[in-house]
């Protein structure tokens, strides 16, 4: 069997990525549409929204940068398994965030809460695999990124962790709202226009 060109075989596994990120943001859309169809069903929880529009920066930010994975020389079956287990991460991300019910819980906040462990450790993990997931487009590209990038990465899973273990509703929100700020201006520093 021939080996496939290095483009052929990059569209083909931002394919298969791309239906597991589709299905990723399936979720976070329906559970805020859901909102605007029944907004009385349920009481809103702003910390859970704001985790909701963090996912949905997340992996549309994650998208994007991945455009670097054609810079990889040779891509074989571990990388790519790796990539495909990397956005089932989002996915379980985002079920998590979109359950069918909250009735038993008696709404969003208790149901974010009493699963906020699942939902902080998952969240710990993609950030580790993150770091992993940018080595294997290359150490120039790593280094590109600078000291920043690595402390970044290790702050949230700490506070992840952190997030994990309190229920405090203080830290939840504090969490959120700073996690969000500085998403946004992350992706505009350093990733505001792809390289051509």
């Amino acid at each position: 069997m021939g080996s496939a060109h290095a483009p052929e075989v990059y569209v083909y596994i931002r394919t298969v990525m791309s239906m597991v990120i589709g299905l990723s943001l399936a979720q976070l859309l329906t559970r805020l549409a859901g909102f605007v169809q029944a907004p009385g069903k349920n009481k809103i929880y702003l910390v859970h929204i704001g985790w909701v529009l963090s996912m949905f920066l997340f992996i549309i930010h994650f998208w994007w940068w991945e455009y670097r994975l054609q810079s990889v020389a040779q891509i074989n079956f571990g990388v790519y398994l790796f990539l495909i287990c990397f956005c089932c991460l989002f996915y379980f991300l985002c079920v998590l965030l979109n359950p069918p019910s909250v009735e038993d819980y008696g709404g969003f906040e208790e149901y974010f809460i009493s699963r906020r462990r699942w939902f902080f450790g998952l969240l710990a993990v993609t950030y580790a695999v993150d770091l992993i997931d940018t080595l294997l487009k290359g150490e120039a590209y790593f280094q590109s990124l600078g000291w920043e990038y690595p402390i970044r990465n290790v702050v949230y899973v700490i506070l992840c962790v952190i997030a994990a273990i309190t229920a405090n509703r203080r830290f939840q929100a504090a969490f959120v709202t700073v996690g969000l700020i500085y998403q946004i201006t992350w992706i505009f520093r350093l990733y505001d226009v792809l390289p051509v």
